[in-house]
């Protein structure tokens, strides 16, 4: 299946206006729990597009990716997250704060952040979606990389099941595949599953909008619509269970569904019921928009949604001090650049010396689910997206070109007196040849590990995949545990090889109880 550059172009710019349109008409809607009945906008017209965070995040995003290309990963944009967005608010702030103490992706989205449940990560798939058009096993991988610099779990689960939705959704149109193809790259017993399926029930047995709103809030129970901006005046409704404080992606994911599903294809309708949800309006508006922005293209979005706001883009949540990060001020700019990186993230699915112009080559439906089988055999690593899941949040990874490392902290990151910390490590040989990992724990003098300090890993070559080597070291801290915080660094080399890894684990002794 081939694209052409021109529709590609107006399917990317129908995702960034549909992101602008949905949150800008859910805006007014954000943080309300009950069922809201709109016919459009409510706001005041004059103002044009509203600010949103929505959009906001992948202006800084796209920073990053322009500057490293396929290489931009979680501590890439972690390092960007820290000067170009203000915002300290909820998982923002909870990741952001862990950042600052030295604690890395993907344990920095999920160390003592109370909201790493929340939708602050679903809401910025769209670019990974657009640099990666019909190629959602492409998208996800960058959907996890961001979703794990401030959430976790569910929280992740929601990027990466939106971003593959948004992919797939510019070679395939049809509802239910897409939905289909989203879930095959998350957790079967995950929030997010249950609450898509629970939408997904309602509508099929015939329950109108606001019964199949009841029946996502009672599956996967939030709170959002009661706490976001203040709560004083609301009263929980007596048959939704009041959710467990930060736990709100999986049921604003089920509203998106309930959107798209009882729309019936319509924008405006569909974006009317999803705002009617309440809970996180410009969220889940400001989704549904670019999904279906994608689908239909720029060209045929309703012209009375589009006129209110036209092409600009608003800011709320960013540093525009900083001449080193320029963003683009309207939907147009910020569609040329998307599309003049797509063929960077693309790589040989995309033909930019074709007579005819760029031409790019989209997955057939059935190749765009996560269905890759793994090899047999104990040494032969996993390749499928959802083995990769498998690592949160506690595995932090390394790459480079002769081998992938992941340390898995398998007990956390604090540390207790004689109390053992159990570490996971597994190496994967990125070359068609055998190496000696020479490793080397850098801890304080009086630590031990169970492997000693230095050690050798024998890594095979690959015959018919990617060969592993997996090992654990137990490290126990002795009696003195006086500081706040301990760094312990594991430096991994191949014997004959320059290339040298290090990965820092940052330890804490802290004596609270966390979540």
């Amino acid at each position: 299946m081939v694209m052409n550059v021109k529709e590609y172009k107006n399917k990317v710019r129908g995702c960034w206006l549909g992101k602008n349109i949905g949150g800008t008409l859910g805006a007014p809607f954000e943080g309300k729990r009950g069922v809201f009945e709109i016919e459009g906008y409510t706001h005041d017209l004059s103002q044009g597009v509203l600010p949103n965070d929505d959009l906001d995040l992948q202006l800084v995003w796209l920073n990053a990716a322009e500057k490293y290309g396929r290489n931009v990963d979680a501590k890439i944009l972690a390092d960007y997250w820290i000067p170009f967005v203000v915002a300290d608010w909820a998982e923002y702030g909870g990741g952001k704060n862990n950042i600052k103490r030295g604690i890395s992706p993907p344990l920095s989205g999920w160390y003592n952040n109370t909201m790493r449940d929340s939708c602050g990560c679903f809401i910025r798939s769209e670019i990974w979606a657009c640099l990666a058009p019909g190629h959602p096993e492409i998208a996800v991988q960058y959907a996890f990389e961001d979703a794990s610099v401030d959430h976790s779990a569910d929280g992740l689960y929601a990027e990466i099941f939106c971003a593959a939705v948004q992919s797939a959704a510019f070679a395939e149109s049809d509802i239910n595949t897409l939905i289909d193809i989203g879930l095959s790259y998350i957790p079967a017993d995950c929030g997010v599953t249950l609450a898509v399926n629970t939408a997904r029930g309602a509508h099929k047995n015939g329950d109108d909008w606001k019964a199949a709103r009841k029946k996502v809030l009672k599956a996967v129970p939030g709170t959002f619509g009661l706490y976001a901006g203040g709560y004083e005046d609301r009263e929980p409704e007596p048959d939704i269970p009041f959710g467990e404080f930060g736990y709100d992606a999986p049921g604003n994911i089920g509203i998106i569904i309930i959107g798209w599903l009882y729309g019936e294809g319509d924008l405006r309708k569909s974006l009317c019921i999803a705002a009617g949800c309440g809970e996180d309006g410009d969220c889940t508006c400001a989704t549904l928009g670019a999904i279906m922005g994608i689908i239909s293209g720029a060209d045929k979005l309703p012209k009375d949604l589009l006129d209110p706001i036209g092409d600009e883009i608003k800011t709320i949540s960013l540093n525009l001090t900083d001449w080193t990060f320029p963003i683009p001020k309207t939907i147009t700019q910020l569609t040329d650049r998307v599309c003049n990186l797509m063929p960077v993230f693309m790589g040989n699915y995309c033909d930019t010396m074709n007579e005819d112009g760029v031409e790019i080559m989209l997955n057939k439906t059935e190749d765009m689910y996560d269905r890759e089988k793994p090899f047999h055999g104990s040494q032969v690593v996993a390749t499928t997206f959802c083995d990769k899941l498998k690592t949160q949040p506690h595995g932090i990874s390394v790459h480079n070109v002769l081998f992938d490392t992941i340390v898995n902290c398998v007990d956390g990151i604090n540390v207790k007196p004689n109390t053992d910390i159990k570490f996971e490590i597994r190496f994967k040989n990125n070359m068609h040849r055998q190496q000696w990992l020479n490793c080397r724990l850098i801890m304080p003098c009086d630590w031990t590990a169970s492997t000693g300090r230095e050690f050798s890993i024998n890594l095979d070559q690959g015959h018919c995949g990617y060969v592993v080597a997996d090992f654990e070291t137990v490290i126990n801290p002795g009696e003195d545990v006086n500081q706040a915080s301990y760094d312990v660094v594991l430096e991994v080399t191949s014997n004959g090889y320059l290339n040298r890894t290090y990965v820092p684990i940052k330890l804490f002794n802290n004596p609270q109880k966390l979540i």
